[in-house]
């Protein structure tokens, strides 16, 4: 048995999508999540937040290096933006019905703030990791390879 080295792009290296587009995409999932949630649930909650942490890995991974820092400072400003329209339209998703606009959002912040830090450290703990593969690739260092068997 022989064994093939190929030189395959990892994980790290696939991200290829502008920044504004994947903010785009970010945002309307996190939309999907609050409303599949609200329709299963009637409330914001698990669900949303799992959602959530799974769209910050996605985000990190999927937007080319040069939009790193969109996608960087992105969750938290994801997360206000949607709880705000929440807090503007339907605040007893995620506070208090007789709740304002401004307290509907500290109270969505401050219940979900688990998914928000949780999906935040993952989301920049991927962005390091992709700027180290990209780092070390231009300086020369052999690209990583994925060995396959035959």
């Amino acid at each position: 048995m022989s064994r093939e080295v190929s030189q395959h792009r990892t994980l790290w290296e696939e991200g290829h999508e502008p920044g504004r587009q994947v903010v785009a995409l970010g945002l309307a999932l996190a939309l999907t999540a609050v409303v599949l949630d609200q329709w299963i649930v009637g409330h914001v909650g698990l669900l949303f937040d799992v959602c959530f942490v799974l769209l910050c890995i996605a985000t990190a991974l999927a937007v080319r290096p040069a939009d790193f820092f969109t996608v960087g400072v992105l969750p938290p400003m994801l997360m206000v933006v949607v709880f705000t329209m929440l807090g503007a339209t339907h605040p007893d998703a995620i506070a208090d019905p007789e709740d304002g606009v401004v307290q509907a959002v500290v109270s969505g912040l401050s219940h979900h703030a688990g998914a928000l830090v949780t999906g935040y450290l993952l989301c920049l703990a991927i962005l390091a990791v992709r700027q180290r593969v990209q780092t070390s690739k231009r300086s020369g260092s052999p690209a990583p390879t994925r060995t396959t068997s035959g």
